[in-house]
């Protein structure tokens, strides 16, 4: 008897974790329980938290908790902050966006132009558009 994978997607927001809440929210309605957790990956215990009450599996914050779990993670969601050091108005440390860049996980990224960071030929849709492309491609991607 086979078992089926069960996929590891970890969520990375900071100020607040509204933007990862609403991405928390559309996975945990659009992907079986039984084939993916949901890390939320809070760049402060707020946003953590905000993550966990959206529909999380499991919760961790900070800088040591990114620095872990990007190895440890499937795949990556989030705003084009988390790539970048002091992205999310500082709260992305260099540590932890270096790990979250050189994770071997597939890395699914919100354009929001809120870090000073303009991506030509990103689309300029409303932000609940844009998560549900990102839980769109990221069920394509796992086959769920």
């Amino acid at each position: 008897m086979s078992k089926e994978k069960i996929y590891r997607i970890g969520v990375i927001d900071g100020q607040g974790g509204g933007i990862g809440a609403q991405v928390v929210e559309k996975l945990a309605m659009a992907l079986p329980a039984a084939r993916a957790e949901i890390i939320a990956l809070g760049t402060n215990a707020l946003a953590a938290g905000r993550m966990y009450k959206a529909g999380a599996n499991e919760v961790a914050s900070g800088e040591s908790a990114i620095v872990y779990n990007a190895q440890r993670i499937d795949l990556l969601a989030g705003a084009v902050g988390m790539l970048m050091p002091f992205g999310f108005s500082g709260e992305m440390t260099t540590p932890a966006a270096e790990a979250v860049a050189l994770s071997p996980a597939p890395k699914y990224v919100l354009h929001l132009n809120r870090s000073g960071v303009e991506l030509i030929g990103s689309s300029t849709e409303p932000l609940p558009h844009l998560v549900d492309v990102l839980v769109d491609r990221i069920r394509t991607f796992l086959n769920l």
